[in-house]
C-alpha cells in the first residue's frame, strides 16, 4: 500500500504521525511511504532520517495526499486540507467528529473512509489509540493548571503544593479515566489536595487504593460537583463518552459558585468540553475568562511536547497501520472488530452511532 505522512498544520501542532522507525517498519513490509518535506522537524526528526528509513520525501502536502492510498495523520483534517479528501482514500487519524459538524459534513461530502483513533477498541473494550495521548494530556493538564494558578498568568496566586503553614491548591478532577488518573497522579505528587469525581465507583475505589488514599473520591452528581468546585483553585475536565460529545457537568450558572480567578483546564474540549462555557482555543491564544474564571481549552495539548507524543502515539498506532496496509482497510476491519469500531464515515455515510445521533444523521447499517 502507498502510505502518506503529511505535515500537521493545526495551530502549533508539532507532532508527526509516524517517526522514522515507523516508516522503516512499513518499508520493511514492502509498502511505499511518502513523507512531506519537514513533516518530522517539529518532533526533531529530519528528512534524512526518513530517507534512511526507506521513505520518499515529497515537497508539498498536495503530492503526499494525492499519491497516498492511506494517509496517516495526528489531528483531524483542517479546512484547507478538505480538498485533498476523496472517495478512494483511507484516512487514519484522530477525528473527534461529534464535536465538529463542519468536519463531519466535509468528510461525508468527500466520500473518504475515515477511521478514527479515538473509537478503535481492543479485545477488552479499551481505547488503545486514545490512551497514550490521554496519558500525555492528563499529565500536562496538572502542569498547565499549576502554571495558570500563578497570579501573572491570571490565577489566584496559589502554589500547587503550598509550603508548611499554608494550604496547598485544591484541584478538582472530573472523570477518573486515563486523563483523570494521570492528572491526579501528578497533582498528588505535587502536593495538591485532590478531589476526583466519577460515576464509576469501582474506578474510584481502584484509584483510592493505588494512590493510597491521598485524594478524595466522590460519586459524580450535580450536588457533589457544585460542592467541590466552590473551593477549587483549579478544575480539570477529563470526561469521555466514546465517540460522543462530552456531557456538560459544569454549566454557566455554576461558575458563580467558583472562586474568582480559579482555573478550568478542559481536556474534554476535543469532544466539545465538559464545561458549558468551554470552547476550543489554540497554543497561540490558549485562555479566556468567563464570569471571573480562567478557561484553558487547547484542543491539541500533546502537540506542545511533540517528541514524547509522536513516539507514544506511534507505539500504539503502528500495529494497526501495518494491518491496514497489509490487508487493506476492509479486510483488516473484518478481521478485527475493535478496529472496525474506528470506522466513523465511509462512502458519504456515517457509520458510528454516536456521531449519527449527535447530528441527527442516518446511520449506515452493515458497513463492515
Amino acid at each position: 500500500m502507498i502510505v502518506g505522512i503529511p505535515q500537521e498544520i493545526k495551530d502549533n501542532e508539532y507532532r508527526v504521525s509516524l517517526p522514522p522507525g515507523g516508516a522503516r517498519e512499513l518499508a520493511r513490509h514492502g509498502h511505499t511511504v511518502y513523507v512531506q518535506a519537514g513533516a518530522g522537524e517539529g518532533s526533531g526528526f529530519t528528512d534524512d532520517e526518513y530517507r534512511a528509513a526507506g521513505a520518499t520525501i515529497l515537497p508539498d502536502a498536495a503530492e503526499v495526499w494525492g499519491k497516498a492510498e492511506m494517509v496517516v495523520k495526528v489531528k483531524e483534517p483542517q479546512p484547507r486540507e478538505y480538498p485533498f479528501l476523496r472517495p478512494d482514500l483511507v484516512l487514519f487519524t484522530y477525528l473527534h467528529l461529534a464535536a465538529d459538524e463542519g468536519l463531519t459534513r466535509a468528510l461525508l461530502a468527500s466520500g473518504v473512509t475515515g477511521i478514527a483513533y479515538e473509537t478503535v477498541e481492543d479485545s477488552e473494550g479499551r481505547l488503545p489509540l486514545l490512551a497514550p495521548m490521554s496519558e500525555v494530556a492528563g499529565r500536562m493538564a496538572t502542569q498547565i493548571a499549576a502554571q495558570y494558578m500563578q497570579r501573572p498568568e491570571g490565577g489566584r496566586g496559589i502554589l500547587m503544593g503550598g509550603v508548611p503553614g499554608t494550604r496547598p491548591a485544591h484541584v478538582v478532577i472530573l472523570g477518573a479515566g486515563t486523563v483523570g488518573s494521570n492528572a491526579a497522579q501528578i497533582a498528588v505528587g505535587m502536593g495538591a489536595q485532590v478531589t476526583m469525581l466519577d460515576i464509576n465507583t469501582e474506578r474510584l475505589r481502584y484509584l483510592d487504593d493505588t494512590l493510597h488514599g491521598r485524594l478524595i473520591t466522590l460519586y459524580s452528581n450535580e450536588a457533589n460537583v457544585i460542592d467541590s468546585i466552590r473551593t477549587a483553585d483549579a478544575v480539570i475536565g477529563a470526561v469521555l463518552v466514546t465517540g460522543a460529545r462530552a456531557p456538560q457537568l459544569i454549566t454557566r450558572p455554576m461558575l458563580s459558585e467558583m472562586l474568582r480567578s480559579s482555573v478550568i483546564v478542559d481536556v474534554a474540549v476535543d469532544q466539545g468540553g465538559c464545561v458549558e462555557t468551554t470552547h476550543a482555543t489554540t497554543h497561540s491564544n490558549p485562555t479566556y475568562v468567563v464570569d471571573g474564571v480562567l478557561h484553558y481549552g487547547v484542543a491539541n495539548m500533546p502537540g506542545a511536547v511533540p517528541r514524547t507524543s509522536s513516539f507514544a502515539l506511534s507505539n500504539a498506532t503502528l500495529r494497526y497501520v501495518l494491518r491496514i496496509a497489509g490487508k487493506g482497510a476492509w479486510a483488516a476491519m473484518e478481521a478485527d472488530a475493535g478496529l472496525a469500531k474506528g470506522l466513523n464515515v465511509t462512502k458519504g455515510k456515517v457509520t458510528h452511532p454516536a456521531v449519527a445521533e449527535t447530528f441527527n444523521l442516518p446511520l449506515a447499517a452493515g458497513a463492515i
